[in-house]
């Protein structure tokens, strides 16, 4: 998760402590997946990991947190797998990343235990994962940073039509998922070539 943004009471130092943190927020995205947010403790989340309660606290002082620190890692896997298709597609037009980032989030929200339950963790609080920019904010500029980066625009061509792509594919794909549980494919396409458009417009 990044470093300036932390819902642990302390960093895990060793390997075990580590592999331990992991389970528990292994066992709280499954316990979201089967009862939802609303029916997690941090005693069910301690029973599913093995782990003492005890130890749960030492590292979270509450569910909230540990929820935080499963939306930070979704967070950082997404962005792991868009700059990792970056790096791996030869790209002539920067839009062509579109439908990468697209078909990533669809396959998390398919296959990740929680994730179609909390999403980036507005669900729960727009600022769960940043106290003072809401969710499709970070992920905006996180996604603004990887473009700027990867294509020389300047930043400030870019950020603020990222956000407005970002709040429309947001709208656009909840409705994909209020439709069918596995995002239903019109409205996705539909997604895709509306933000593709709009942003091939407004950056160029």
């Amino acid at each position: 998760m990044p470093a300036d943004v932390t819902p642990l009471r302390r960093r895990p130092v060793q390997q075990r402590s580590a592999r331990r943190v992991e389970r528990m927020l292994d066992a709280c995205a499954d316990l979201i997946a089967e009862v939802g947010y609303d029916g997690v403790t941090t005693t069910l989340i301690a029973e599913r990991a093995g782990v003492a309660v005890g130890s749960l606290y030492q590292f979270f002082p509450d569910k909230r947190a540990v929820v935080q620190a499963l939306t930070l890692r979704n967070l950082d896997r997404f962005m792991n797998e868009v700059g990792q298709r970056f790096a791996e597609q030869q790209l002539t037009d920067w839009w062509q990343v579109v439908d990468s980032v697209f078909d990533i989030y669809v396959s998390m929200h398919r296959d990740l235990p929680a994730f179609r339950k909390v999403h980036f963790g507005d669900v729960i609080d727009p600022h769960l994962m940043d106290e003072q920019r809401d969710s499709n904010t970070v992920i905006a500029e996180r996604l603004s940073t990887l473009i700027t980066e990867r294509f020389g625009f300047p930043s400030s061509q870019v950020v603020t039509p990222m956000a407005v792509a970002i709040e429309a594919a947001d709208s656009v794909l909840k409705l994909a998922f209020r439709r069918d549980p596995d995002g239903d494919a019109v409205l996705i396409s539909e997604a895709k070539e509306l933000i593709r458009d709009y942003l091939s417009k407004r950056i160029g």
